[in-house]
């Protein structure tokens, strides 16, 4: 590999300092008082900073819903909620300066009772997060789309489960991190971060009190990976504050055990209860789904993922109704943030476990209950009940790819083999939507306050003097490749070499309006800002040169960077057309304006109205995959080794296969660390178990299994080029097919799983103790 990244250790400031944390020993507790004398005698520690300090100086971070009682600061304010929250900041002239000096900060405590458990948490009698609140429930709401009832007394077959998601998330190799700059003379804070954070510089803003052309936050810093957590306004808002009342560069970076305990970037933890109604064929008619999540001590932007869900909460199925109530509850536990797929990949697993079991009941193969209940190629676009219309597909034409390509009978074979071995042996069968294109319907879904329907993304391109052609891109790097999609777009419009086009990311107060790489959205809200703006261009250029040409527009030529006259075989060049842009203005039509420049800003397609009856349109593209995989393990070490992984992805069309590939190879290995492995523990005392890389555990090349992927092409009609959006695909299905899978392997033994992740021991455990019932049972 080459190439050089820039992140936030990269950034060092003259007399910067740094900051370490205090934090909390307590899941629950009164702050009886701190004394930080003693830290700040020590060598080179030049501050130290209390939250009741804090609290004077900011407003409370923002919150999605209306929960105004719930105040979330970046320290705590006369109570911890979870252990590991922040008390104290110390600011030193070195990080190890500021550690050494932690040990030095006196606090006293007062513990008080604290909930663990979502559904003890959302009982009357528990302990109570934010007693202001009156309540741990932050949302509860019930929808009903459809004729549920009549559906569910008309369906002569229906079963309920209960499945749960455990607490995971995307954990990044690099942490989090922050560097702000105050200059009192212009009173600007200038912010470099490892950000991915809508309306990032608007929130420091709002928090400190100061006006939003008072922040300037650097878009040329490399994220290092986040897929939805690096959020880290709490982090920036306490570094804003420090470095305005310091008159110094600070920093702050987290440290591993920092970012695990106390990031607030765990994901979703969540309950689902599901009872659907079919008939004797297996077709589902309607489905009740109740998702109970666990968002931990504040709320955050985590209610909702219980929203964004909602979007295709029926997946790739024809089921006619649905009844949905999402619950998020407090807890003593930190807080969540946004994770890849943003609450889809936890109801893909609840919606899949249905369509297996549902199998199970009436006798039929994995893959032909899904064809019967599948949304077929000639129905599209689909209006599901919830609101949102789908926007193209051919499901049967997918699954037909991969059944063909991974040669299903033979893998049957392969199977019953292995268990005639003694190997325990599974098949996995999962489909899934991927939702993209984001807009953030779901916000004024849940919250009726919030009236926001705007989510754009833009665009603007320059071509100099010279004929250099430079793209502005106006948002952070992701490391998704956003400069490859922007010169590829504008290349193929313009018809000139990608590799001659420059891509540069100016600074938040000279960007036009953009949001953060967040919903599966580049591809389809970049690119097609990139497209639009190249169009506007193109139409200038043909303009200019079918003037200078003397004949009308419209029977001009334009290709590969010229324009020419079809009948006289006039042409002008790329540079001719430049000069005339920048140096002829004699010689351009009427009413046009010198240069060469364009400009786009996009609104998310189909994203224009608000919620109406509880129903809305989500995103306007839904891509889709087909996971098919053979599993096996021996039954006393039960470690699942993957023997075949096929998937069939349809993303529309693919503007860059390699960026498609690496995303959707990524996106697999979340989701068997998902289903296998990631989850962040809690004991009974409250305190979390999994707090570095020895317990918390992350798949390494050794459980990622050769990926053979199958693609398929089904244009969306609502995007320039067909592309739909490729993020989060792997991660969607990955852990709906592993957990089949291992059902499918032990399913002789007559048990199954329920809880993700399904762990080495338990399956072991699970497995001794029902060979052990079997022949107690023969005895």
């Amino acid at each position: 590999m080459v190439g050089r990244g820039r992140y936030v250790a990269d950034i060092v400031l003259d007399r910067m300092l740094h900051v370490a944390i205090v934090p909390s020993q307590h899941p629950a507790a009164r702050i009886v008082s701190i004394d930080t004398s003693g830290a700040v005698g020590m060598p080179g520690v030049v501050h130290a900073l209390t939250g009741e300090d804090l609290v004077k100086a900011v407003d409370p971070l923002m919150n999605g819903l209306d929960t105004p009682k719930v105040r979330r600061y970046p320290l705590a304010v006369g109570q911890v909620r979870y252990a590991g929250e922040w008390v104290v900041a110390v600011v030193a002239e070195t990080r190890a300066q500021a550690e050494d000096a932690l040990e030095k900060v006196r606090i006293e405590y007062e513990p008080l009772p604290f909930v663990i458990d979502a559904e003890e948490a959302i009982t009357e009698g528990s302990a109570k997060v934010h007693r202001e609140h009156g309540t741990n429930v932050l949302l509860d709401k019930t929808f009903v789309w459809g004729d549920v009832d009549r559906h569910f007394a008309e369906s002569p077959r229906r079963l309920k489960f209960r499945v749960t998601w455990g607490r995971n998330s995307t954990v990044p190799i690099e942490t989090f991190g922050v560097v702000a700059q105050w200059d009192p003379w212009c009173e600007m804070l200038d912010v470099w971060a490892s950000i991915q954070m809508p309306k990032y510089p608007d929130q420091i803003a709002r928090a400190l009190r100061i006006p939003a052309n008072n922040v300037r936050v650097h878009h040329d810093v490399d994220v290092g990976g986040s897929y939805g957590v690096k959020r880290g306004i709490k982090h920036t808002v306490l570094v804003s504050h420090l470095t305005r009342v310091l008159g110094r560069p600070v920093r702050l970076i987290e440290d591993r055990l920092e970012n695990m305990r106390a990031g607030d970037a765990h994901g979703p933890e969540r309950i689902f209860d599901v009872e659907v109604a079919f008939s004797d064929d297996g077709l589902v008619k309607s489905m009740k789904m109740h998702a109970l999540d666990n968002v931990g001590a504040y709320a955050g932007r985590s209610p909702f993922q219980l929203g964004k869900p909602i979007g295709a909460i029926v997946g790739p199925y024809k089921i006619a109704s649905v009844q949905y109530r999402a619950t998020a509850t407090l807890s003593n536990k930190a807080a969540q943030e946004a994770v890849r797929g943003f609450g889809q990949s936890p109801t893909n697993y609840a919606i899949e476990t249905a369509i297996d079991k549902v199998a199970a009941a009436v006798g039929l193969d994995r893959i032909e209950i899904r064809r019967r209940n599948f949304i077929r190629s000639d129905e599209f676009p689909y209006l599901i009940p919830s609101g949102s219309h789908y926007d193209s597909g051919d499901y049967h034409a997918v699954v037909g790819k991969v059944v063909a390509s991974a040669g299903y009978e033979a893998l049957v074979r392969e199977r019953d083999e292995l268990r005639a071995s003694g190997m325990m042996a599974g098949i996995g069968v999962a489909a899934c939507l991927e939702p993209s294109g984001g807009n953030s319907s779901f916000e004024p879904l849940l919250n009726e306050k919030n009236t926001t329907t705007t989510w754009m993304d833009s665009c603007r391109i320059n071509v100099d003097g010279a004929g250099s052609v430079t793209v502005t891109i106006h948002n952070t790097s992701a490391g998704q490749g956003h400069e490859t999609l922007a010169a590829t777009v504008v290349g193929e419009v313009l018809e000139i070499d990608p590799d001659l086009i420059r891509i540069v990311r100016p600074d938040s107060l000279a960007s036009l309006p953009s949001n953060s790489p967040v919903g599966s959205r580049m591809a389809i809200m970049l690119g097609g800002a990139c497209y639009h703006a190249a169009q506007k261009l193109r139409h200038k250029l043909t303009r200019i040169g079918a003037h200078r040409l003397g004949i009308p527009e419209g029977d001009a030529t334009y290709a590969q960077g010229s324009v020419s006259d079809p009948k006289s075989s006039a042409r002008l060049s790329w540079i001719d057309l430049v000069n005339l842009g920048h140096r002829h203005f004699h010689a351009l039509p009427e009413g046009t304006e010198p240069g060469l420049e364009a400009t786009h800003v996009m609104q998310v397609p189909t994203g224009t109205k608000l919620p109406e009856n509880g129903r809305v349109q989500m995103y306007p593209c839904h891509s889709f995959e087909f996971h098919l995989i053979l599993l096996a393990f021996d039954p006393e070490i039960a470690k699942p080794e993957i023997r075949r992984y096929v998937i069939g992805h349809d993303c529309g069309t693919v503007i860059n296969p390699h960026i498609v590939k690496g995303m959707t190879l990524g996106g697999i290995a979340h989701g068997i660390g998902a289903a296998l492995l990631e989850e962040f523990v809690y004991d009974e005392e409250g305190q979390i178990l999994t707090q570095s890389f020895m317990d918390y555990l992350l798949p390494s090349s050794h459980e990622m299994p050769n990926v053979e992927i199958v693609h398929h092409c089904t244009p969306s009609p609502f995007t320039v080029f067909g592309q739909k959006g490729s993020g989060e695909s792997g991660y969607l299905g990955a852990p709906a097919v592993i957990s089949g899978a291992i059902n499918d392997a032990v399913s002789p033994l007559g048990i199954s799983f329920s809880k993700l992740p399904i762990r080495i021991a338990a399956i072991s455990d699970a497995i001794a103790a029902a060979e052990d019932a079997k022949k107690k049972g023969t005895q």
